[in-house]
């Protein structure tokens, strides 16, 4: 009886910075430790193994050449690690070239590596099965409209060879090697916000970026006195301004300095609020254009995920379980007796957190989690074990990221054992 091994997404490969692995010795120590297990197993990476498209100065099969090269002690491991168990890819959208260059089945297989070039395949697991995909095919940006035609590519073909790839090869010019990180960033809507926090907490000039402290922290602060200012004039209660101004009298110069840096944000408040219409209407009337071009996702509160699942439990009783990947967003769900699971990604992964304080950007938290699930069958139940190959959050938060922001709850806690019972 086979167990089964499930990791996805680690991306390995590209141009320039991209080229680093920051798991590479955690993904070693996994393979060797697989090594090692006393059962009939199978270690199954559900797509995006390697960062194909995000190659750009290499063509064909001298992709593979490069990967050969830049990871000897990788590749190795995988031989020996597939000599005791069998080790299966099947194609994600990043290294989609996989299902369309049949080279690619023999020169992994020199490595001990079976490549299924499916969009879907299927595991036995006692008397049910495991529906496995990448997951692209849910995602309009990223599906594959004739899988294994070389030159049927996705909109995430084009973005990933002229951003992703363009990222790796310019990060290194950077204050801090921070823009190979693009990859990191999901959902892609998220981007625009990353570059902004980039760029103000370490591009830009620091004597720029603490001259403009002052007023961007004191923000918020500008708004409520605009408010005590607007019920004074009014004559609603003039009490709390009169209180607010012997405060600051009594400050001397440092409430003098407040003082100025309120008038400011009150005056840019002012012209915020002039233009605020307008700009309303042309943001809107631009994300709309860019949304019927499919260059932008439109609001969908659906989840493409579990309604594929759900298409497949109706359709195929035997599936117990319903395996992707490709969101880089680690889960566990239950419909009625079958899972959803998704494996998750080996990359860093970013939260978004909101600045506590004035009207700073927002702080992308950075941190790791190397998922993997392991099933089995048991007593004529499916069982899947979660677990975690330990690694340490990176500490590459600015000083000032570290004061404005407080450290997100890690998100969906995953049970370490769940029975799913037929």
């Amino acid at each position: 009886m086979t167990t089964y091994y499930f990791i996805s997404d680690l991306h390995i490969g590209g141009d320039e910075q991209l080229r680093e692995i920051q798991f590479e010795a955690e993904l070693l120590d996994f393979l060797q430790h697989l090594e090692t297990v006393d059962e009939d197993a199978e270690l199954i990476i559900n797509g995006d193994t390697f960062g194909l498209w995000e190659f750009t100065e290499l063509d064909g099969m001298a992709k593979f050449d490069a990967l050969l090269e830049r990871y000897p002690e990788l590749f190795e491991q995988l031989r020996a690690t597939g000599a005791e168990l069998t080790i299966t890819i099947i194609p994600g959208n990043h290294d989609y070239e996989l299902a369309a260059h049949d080279e690619y089945v023999d020169r992994l297989a020199a490595w001990n590596v079976t490549l299924e070039q499916d969009v879907v395949i299927r595991r036995s697991v006692g008397e049910q099965e495991l529906w496995i995909e990448h997951g692209m095919q849910e995602d309009k940006n990223n599906r594959c409209p004739d899988f294994g035609n070389p030159y049927a590519n996705p909109l995430g073909y084009f973005v990933n060879r002229h951003f992703t790839s363009k990222a790796g090869q310019l990060s290194g010019r950077g204050r801090y090697n921070w823009l190979k990180d693009i990859q990191s960033v999901t959902p892609m809507e998220l981007i625009p916000e990353w570059l902004i926090s980039n760029y103000f907490y370490r591009e830009m000039n620091p004597m720029l970026r603490y001259a403009a402290l002052p007023f961007l922290l004191m923000f918020n602060v500008s708004i409520l006195y605009l408010f005590l200012i607007l019920i004074d004039v009014t004559g609603i209660w003039s009490t709390p301004i009169l209180v607010v101004h012997d405060v600051l009298g009594q400050l001397g110069i440092v409430g003098s300095l407040i003082d100025t840096v309120i008038a400011v944000n009150l005056a840019i408040v002012t012209l915020l609020a002039i233009v605020a219409v307008p700009l309303y209407v042309y943001v809107r009337d631009i994300r709309t254009t860019l949304s019927r071009f499919g260059l932008l996702a439109t609001p969908d509160h659906a989840d493409p995920y579990l309604d594929r699942a759900q298409a497949v439990f109706r359709e195929h009783p035997t599936v117990a379980a319903f395996i992707y990947g490709h969101t880089h967003q680690v889960s566990f769900r239950r419909i009625d007796d079958r899972a959803v699971i998704n494996t998750g990604t080996w990359l860093k992964r970013f939260t978004p957190t909101s600045a506590r304080l004035g009207l700073l950007p927002t702080v992308f938290h950075p941190s790791f989690r190397l998922s993997y699930f392991r099933i089995t069958a048991e007593n004529g139940t499916v069982v899947v074990e979660y677990d975690e190959v330990d690694k340490p959050n990176p500490s590459e938060l600015s000083l000032l990221e570290r004061l404005v922001s407080k450290r997100p709850k890690r998100q969906s806690e995953i049970p370490d054992r769940s029975v799913i019972d037929r």
